[in-house]
């Protein structure tokens, strides 16, 4: 972290906000890039400063968090965590259907704990279908199972990083103290302003694509009827031209 270090006071190292500024203008350039293109990314950050930060403002521009603790294989082995997803709606189904109510009392209570133990592990991430396109990280030394799964699998790594961390496995490296609750904020407040605006520029370009479309279309059409009145004009001229050449050959012979 030596080139984002601005100087050392009293054994405690104070990060350059210049770098930090460019750092994270970079970072979000690409996050809303993501966002707009409807890929999602993956928001990360099990320690206590973090957890309701990142989980208010993951839910605010509908994007999966993890705040509990990171299950292993979560990315590697992700048709293994679809499943347990899928575990979680099948006993919902179970309970608007009616079936839950045919079961005994200790069926009842081991299928409500397993089913809160998903929900408090997995929750989060019910809609997310398939691999994000992205993670988010803060802390990369507490998150590091998940920063490797990501490496292993080529998925960028976008984290804010600390002068005690190492950043060679991070793509987007945010130069920030990922202790305090503040720093963690305004980060992610300037991330997600992102890709909030990157969502709605989705939005604006799908309601006027179809408007486009139906413009077009009576343009095309008017373009027809002149080419079909064009010929149609066209044509009695051609029949004069071709009535007075047989006039002359006539008055010849």
């Amino acid at each position: 972290m030596a080139p984002y270090i601005f100087m050392e006071r009293n054994g405690i190292h104070i990060i350059d906000l210049y770098k930090t500024a460019a750092k994270v203008e970079e970072a979000a350039a690409a996050l809303k890039s993501i966002a707009k293109s409807g890929k999602k990314v993956l928001f990360v950050a099990t320690k206590k400063q973090a957890k309701q930060v990142i989980a208010d403002k993951a839910s605010s521009i509908n994007m999966p968090y993890v705040i509990e603790r990171w299950p292993g294989g979560m990315l590697t082995n992700f048709p293994t965590i679809r499943k347990a997803v899928k575990k979680m709606a099948s006993i919902d189904k179970m309970t608007k259907d009616g079936t839950f109510d045919n079961l005994s009392k200790r069926e009842k209570l081991q299928i409500s704990r397993q089913r809160a133990k998903l929900e408090k592990t997995l929750g989060s991430i019910a809609d997310l279908s398939r691999l994000p396109s992205a993670l988010f990280v803060v802390d990369v030394l507490k998150e590091r199972i998940a920063v490797a799964e990501a490496n292993r699998l080529g998925i960028p790594v976008f984290a804010m990083v600390d002068t005690n961390s190492d950043p060679t496995n991070v793509d987007f490296v945010i130069p920030a103290n990922d202790d305090a609750s503040k720093s963690i904020e305004i980060i992610l407040d300037t991330v997600c302003s992102a890709m909030a605006e990157g969502l709605e520029e989705r939005k604006a370009e799908k309601v006027d694509a179809p408007a486009a479309e139906g413009e077009e279309a009576p343009a095309a059409a008017k373009g027809g009827r002149r080419r079909v009145n064009r010929r149609a004009e066209e044509a009695p001229a051609d029949e004069e031209t071709a009535a007075e050449a047989t006039e002359a050959t006539e008055a010849e012979a």
